[in-house]
């Protein structure tokens, strides 16, 4: 399965690869070697080594190991997976559904790590170090929005980052950690309700002002509708175990991807391998424009 979902990234890749100039290796070429190592779940340097690649695969001349980190953290390899991720979510129209979840999946490394840009943070079952990958779903194979931050970093604050980046409108679908009077406003904004439970349950709204869309949500939440619509938040615990429960899935972080550069490619790596195995298993929605 490797080599069928390396082959639709490889040919994404390249066909929505603009001139890359003087440059040796174009940045399609630079994908498909980072691309191979993320697939199998291998480092840089194996993927350089022509010995990894099949005889129909092998590509004529592959880039050194320098040269494939230095060109992997340029802003045009970025903007080509960017791309990539647009484009398929755009060709993908059940993405486009009304209801969106919004949630965080820790990524966990060793509490002894060097790693100065983890932080600790509050994850499953308790305090851990490491990253955490933020998103807001629909029922594509993609995020619609999502981010990266140490652990240490708050699900409200990164909501204020994806909440304006929503396409359409309809129901933000969210856990009580995103109970917060400015996200119900802000998700107003862009075009939606956001439902959330109430963090302190026994408790009423208080005395100081609430937002009229926070009021609007513990009223929805009291009725039968309401609470039916936000059972559907528990689709986004499933998308992220379909994008972790398969070879080559985002699983824990290896000991090779290690910084923040480097984890957010390998995240977005694996979130493109993820949408590839997901244009794999629906034959009937191209992949291509």
């Amino acid at each position: 399965m490797e080599r069928e979902l390396w082959q639709l990234l490889y040919a994404t890749a390249i066909q929505l690869d603009e001139k890359w100039g003087s440059w040796r290796y174009k940045s399609a070429d630079i994908l498909g070697v980072y691309f191979w190592a993320v697939v199998h779940d291998r480092p840089m340097t194996w993927a350089i080594n022509k010995a990894h690649w099949p005889d129909d695969l092998r590509p004529r001349r592959v880039p050194s190991q320098s040269t494939l980190s230095r060109r992997m953290r340029n802003d045009r390899t970025q903007q080509l997976m960017l791309k990539i991720e647009q484009t398929w979510l755009a060709l993908t129209t059940v993405s486009w559904w009304l209801l969106r979840m919004i949630d965080g999946k820790p990524l966990v490394v060793s509490g002894v790590t060097k790693d100065k840009d983890a932080g600790y943070g509050r994850g499953a079952g308790g305090m851990q170090k490491g990253y955490k990958l933020h998103a807001v779903w629909s029922s594509g194979p993609l995020p619609l929005a999502w981010g990266l931050a140490p652990m240490n970093v708050s699900e409200k604050r990164m909501a204020r980052q994806l909440i304006p980046a929503l396409p359409g409108s309809g129901y933000l679908l969210g856990d009580a950690e995103y109970d917060s009077n400015a996200l119900y406003d802000l998700a107003h904004q862009a075009g939606h309700q956001l439902l959330a439970p109430k963090r302190q349950k026994r408790r009423g709204v208080g005395h100081r002002p609430q937002s009229p869309h926070r009021l609007r949500s513990i009223e929805l939440m009291k009725q039968l509708f309401g609470k039916r619509l936000h059972c559907f938040r528990r689709q986004i615990e499933r998308e992220f175990g379909t994008l972790t429960n398969f070879g080559g899935g985002l699983m824990c972080l290896p000991a090779w991807v290690r910084r923040f550069p480097r984890v957010r490619n390998w995240v977005h790596a694996k979130l493109l391998v993820n949408a590839a195995r997901w244009f794999r298993n629906h034959p009937e929605v191209p992949a291509f424009a």
